[in-house]
């Protein structure tokens, strides 16, 4: 099963390079720090609710689209890493909650 990309790589391949924006006018447009920005495309930070908001408005999207792509990038990157201890821990029956 193939992993899922990181946001950056989404929002690289997705929504900058096919309306030619750089870095820099992504990040002036979205009052979004530059550095910031380039490190999302990178992949080296993550898309917070802060900027999942700002990319949303500028592109139309809403922002559960990019927190979902970061969610799910950090759940199978993460799972791998854990497998050890995942797989020591019991499963119990389900607690309801109010």
């Amino acid at each position: 099963m193939a992993r899922s990309p990181h946001p950056g790589k989404v929002l690289l391949n997705e929504f900058m390079k096919p309306h030619g924006f750089t870095a820099y006018g992504l990040a002036v447009g979205c009052r979004i720090d530059r550095v910031r920005l380039e490190r999302i495309v990178r992949g080296k930070a993550r898309v917070n609710a802060d900027t999942a908001l700002r990319l949303a408005k500028f592109f139309g999207t809403k922002p559960e689209y990019w927190l979902n792509l970061q969610a799910r990038y950090e759940l199978e990157t993460t799972a791998p890493e854990i497998g050890k201890d995942l797989a020591a821990i019991k499963t119990r029956k389900p607690v309801i909650t109010p």
